[in-house]
């Protein structure tokens, strides 16, 4: 199972290296609100973000249960991170690895999963709803290929598992207990749901859990409305966050949600930005929408409160679109970067 050891000891390999990842305290924002904020870092995970947990999980659960075997196949559909982390399992395990993700996402990560060894193929993004999403396409793939096994990131539930096992215990001993609110985005809804179950249970539902939703995403809305499931429009250039739907791993959870927070991809940007020159923090537009959230939910639950987010992973994998002046030109939101931190767009 993920390994709990501690990380002054020596570790078996990429996977004992997976979790036990350091509570960072936002320094800026922490004051500007009178409340302590912490993102958990995530990018420090040996494969390089969050769903290394996952990843680990879903095929661990997969080798107990019987359905993966000594030189199997893992198939998953994904946006890349979960990819990512895949890969390094199945090198580290010994299996071959198929990567479904959608043909809108970085080259660093396309790349970066090709050289790991994964068989990267890249299918148009549609709707769910539509037979050809790489999630489908993953699904239909290893029922048709012998001795391969689909993870199904989104609807296994071990994925959330990985994470009360694992993320919300450390959250909670990081914090001595003390951790009043816990908000994050969500794609698959495995980090929301597992963290969130473990810190609800922990401190008898004292600690509030909320939910940040970029732009395109139906799940603001869904929480906002009690239920109600409005059909998907827009996007936003965050990068595995964001629903059409309620998948398994976040219906465990998702009744028990403290509230919504929606956050625009101008903040999200504004933060990548400002917390590279605050904070030193070199982090993708998904972990910025967390901290986004992290600073709203302080203001909005008051000053004396701990508030914990999750930075997902760096921008090393994005950098080539989040730091180039064209690519934010091209998205209309060059006026959200503030003058004094447009130095850091330095690609053209």
């Amino acid at each position: 199972m993920l390994s709990r050891g501690f990380t002054s000891h020596s570790v078996n390999g990429f996977i004992g290296a997976v979790g036990n990842t350091p509570l960072i305290y936002l320094k800026n924002l922490s004051e500007k609100t009178g409340s302590k904020i912490y993102g958990k870092a995530e990018f420090q995970n040996p494969g390089g973000s969050v769903k290394d947990r996952a990843a680990l999980g879903v095929v661990e659960a997969a080798e107990a249960d019987g359905r993966l075997k000594p030189g199997g196949t893992i198939v998953e559909g994904t946006a890349g991170n979960t990819g990512i982390g895949l890969a390094h399992v199945c090198r580290a395990r010994g299996y071959r690895c198929v990567i479904y993700m959608p043909d809108t996402q970085s080259q660093e990560k396309i790349d970066l999963l090709r050289m790991l060894g994964a068989e990267v193929r890249a299918v148009p993004a549609v709707p769910y709803d539509d037979a050809r999403n790489y999630n489908h396409q993953a699904r239909d793939y290893a029922q048709a290929t012998p001795g391969a096994v689909w993870t199904n990131q989104f609807d296994n539930t071990a994925n959330a598992d990985a994470h009360y096992r694992t993320t919300g215990p450390e959250i909670w001993a990081q914090t001595q207990g003390t951790v009043d609110a816990f908000v994050v985005g969500t794609g698959t809804g495995g980090t929301l749901a597992g963290v969130g179950r473990y810190l609800k249970e922990k401190s008898d539902g004292r600690v509030q859990v909320w939910l940040a939703d970029p732009p395109g995403s139906v799940l603001h809305a869904y929480v906002t409305s009690g239920g109600k499931l409005m059909e998907r429009s827009g996007s936003s250039i965050t990068e595995g966050i964001g629903q059409g739907r309620v998948t398994n791993n976040l219906g465990t959870f998702v009744d028990k949600l403290d509230g919504a927070l929606h956050i625009s991809d101008e903040k999200s940007i504004a933060m990548v930005y400002d917390l590279l020159d605050s904070e030193g923090l070199y982090i993708g537009a998904s972990s910025a929408l967390n901290v986004v959230a992290a600073y709203e939910l302080a203001q909005k639950l008051g000053p004396g409160k701990t508030i914990t987010t999750v930075l997902c992973d760096g921008a090393y994998r994005y950098q080539s679109r989040l730091f180039s002046k064209k690519w934010i030109e091209s998205k209309g939101l060059a006026g959200a970067i503030p003058e004094h931190l447009k130095k850091y767009t330095v690609l053209d």
